[in-house]
């Protein structure tokens, strides 16, 4: 039987319905701390989650989580810092569009806008392990490549396509 997935997203989910179609296989459970009505059409490919408020409590947290044993947890895009006792608790996996095996200074909000405009010869992504510090979680996988001349749409858009890569080969082993 397959482990439980459980993703959650803060923007637009986009990440979480391509992975799914990839992988063949939705979330067990989306989670979100937007409205309703962008959870519900997210492309169209994934229905069904549940919302969280904007600071979620541990208690909220382990009220979302409750009714699964042993899920793997994935954020996407989650613009909220998971508290300690989560971290410890569940097994949680990031996706960073940030080289922070590179360039450290590169953890936290925006990296990859922080990267294009400080002119970053390379760039790339990293799927890390959760823990309570922020972007510091031991590294799962990386991918680089050459940012020198790239306007920061074609930054995002190979970020995203580096970034879905890593995460069907992790999710395609774990789940």
């Amino acid at each position: 039987m397959n482990r439980p997935w459980i993703a959650f997203f803060s923007q637009t989910g986009g990440e979480i319905a391509d992975l799914s179609e990839q992988l063949g296989r939705k979330p067990d459970l989306i989670v979100t701390n937007e409205r309703s009505e962008r959870l519900r059409t997210i492309d169209d490919r994934i229905e069904g989650g549940s919302m969280l408020p904007n600071k979620p409590s541990i208690a909220e947290y382990r009220e979302v989580l409750k009714d699964f044993d042993n899920p793997i947890i994935t954020l996407h895009g989650w613009l909220r810092v998971v508290p300690e006792e989560i971290c410890r608790e569940y097994e949680i996996y990031n996706g960073h569009p940030g080289l922070i095996t590179q360039y450290p200074e590169l953890k936290g909000k925006d990296p990859q806008v922080r990267a294009f405009e400080g002119k970053y010869e390379t760039a790339g992504c990293v799927l890390h392990r959760v823990i309570p510090e922020v972007d510091e979680g031991q590294i799962i996988s990386e991918e680089s490549f050459n940012a020198e001349g790239l306007s920061l749409d074609e930054l995002f858009r190979i970020l995203k396509d580096r970034s879905l890569y890593m995460w069907v080969n992790f999710l395609e082993k774990v789940l």
